[in-house]
């Protein structure tokens, strides 16, 4: 049975923040913006004017994007305090390539521009816009050292805990960690057998990491008084990425059929708690590809076969339920990558029939008004783009349609 247009239109509204924010029974903790691509600057554009609104109109007051939660801390302190120019922060400070993207660039700018305001005196700490890197310090092909993060949580500890407490020295875990290339090898990734993951070293480390997460753990009356938040905070992202890099280096040297499953579980789950930890502050805005911030299982064909894991939006919505909201984007054409208009049955076939070039759909409306007509899936002529699921359009808390990305 074929949707009437007019129904379809009926399910859209103009894409703004107020809009989308109807679409919720409650401001979410977390708000999560999916994107079906990377490196496209026309959806960060989407994303920034969204973000600007929310800031404006909803109080939000952090966006977490899909980059290292390490370098993250230098974009941080720039929008902060200004800590850096925008241009070294933008060059180390966002990972997997994407700090030469102007959107990106923009929104570094504008929110160290906020957070001055024009009388120069800057805003109070408690309103003041906050960034963070969601992602561990990971690139497909290589996991990092775990060098940074153990010695800035060791340096953390050591200048506010009786000496006797700590389970060891920083000399100790330099030795332990040798050379930083000896984790990088990107070999690795392919052949189990170049991983350092499983070392005697290696051992060693994750037992001192543990000790010292945990050590983090029973000082945390003493610290609250002796440190600042900010502090605290940053001593608790060394504790877990460090033990989450070491668990990830481990299983990079498994040898079993579950290896992949298992590497990808747990990046997801390193990416769920730095989202836990960021929504301590108050809501946050979060930036990712649709598949990361799903409800549903996350797959990817690999060179073993078909490896499926629960993404870390899965893993944020079993904990947090309504106070977690994913609002993927679909769209039209990516012409110059290959992807021209989509097929008149899919669900983004339907959309781009209507006139406007970028609107926000209500999600549960739109499936109940293609029920009858069951949409097909789109397959997209280039790995780059992940088209919608129409099956799992009923699990989103709202879309925002973009009609021609150029």
């Amino acid at each position: 049975m074929a949707t009437d247009l007019k129904d379809i239109a009926d399910t859209t509204h103009a894409l703004d923040a107020a809009a989308l924010m109807r679409l919720l029974p409650a401001r979410p903790r977390l708000l999560a913006l999916g994107e079906p691509t990377h490196g496209e600057d026309a959806l960060l554009d989407v994303r920034n004017e969204l973000f600007r609104q929310l800031v404006e109109h909803h109080g939000y007051r952090t966006i977490a994007i899909e980059s290292d939660c390490l370098t993250g801390l230098a974009v941080d302190d720039h929008v902060t305090s200004g800590a850096g120019t925008l241009d070294e922060v933008m060059e180390r400070g966002i990972s997997h390539g994407w700090g030469a993207s102007a959107a990106n660039r923009e929104l570094v700018r504008w929110m160290r521009a906020y957070n001055i305001r024009t009388d120069d005196e800057g805003r109070p700490a408690s309103e003041r816009l906050r960034f963070a890197g969601l992602d561990g310090p990971l690139e497909f092909t290589h996991a990092a050292s775990p060098r940074l993060a153990l010695t800035a949580l060791h340096r953390y500890l050591a200048a506010h805990v009786d000496e006797g407490l700590l389970p060891c020295t920083a000399d100790t875990l330099d030795r332990l960690t040798g050379t930083d290339d000896r984790w990088t090898d990107p070999a690795a990734m392919l052949d189990p057998s170049r991983s350092v993951g499983r070392s005697a070293e290696a051992g060693q480390l994750r037992l001192l990491a543990d000790d010292l997460a945990t050590l983090l753990d029973q000082q945390t009356p003493h610290l609250i008084a002796a440190t600042s938040r900010d502090e605290r905070e940053r001593a608790g992202l060394y504790a877990r990425t460090a033990t989450g890099l070491l668990r990830y280096h481990h299983w990079m040297a498994d040898t079993s059929p579950a290896r992949m499953t298992r590497l990808c579980a747990l990046r997801a789950s390193m990416m769920a708690d730095n989202l836990f930890a960021v929504a301590a502050r108050g809501p946050v805005l979060v930036h990712a590809h649709n598949s990361l911030l799903q409800r549903e299982k996350s797959s990817m064909r690999l060179w073993e076969g078909v490896v499926e894991w629960w993404s870390p939006g899965a893993l944020v919505s079993a904990r947090y339920g309504a106070e977690y909201a994913f609002v993927p984007t679909a769209l039209g054409t990516i012409r110059h990558q290959g992807v021209e208009a989509p097929p008149p049955d899919t669900v983004e076939g339907l959309l781009y029939q209507l006139p406007e070039e970028r609107r926000v759909v209500d999600a549960r409306r739109l499936t109940a008004t293609v029920a009858d007509s069951r949409p097909a899936p789109r397959v997209s002529p280039w790995f780059g783009y992940a088209p919608l699921d129409p099956a799992h359009l009923g699990t989103t808390d709202g879309l925002v349609f973009v009609k021609d990305v150029r």
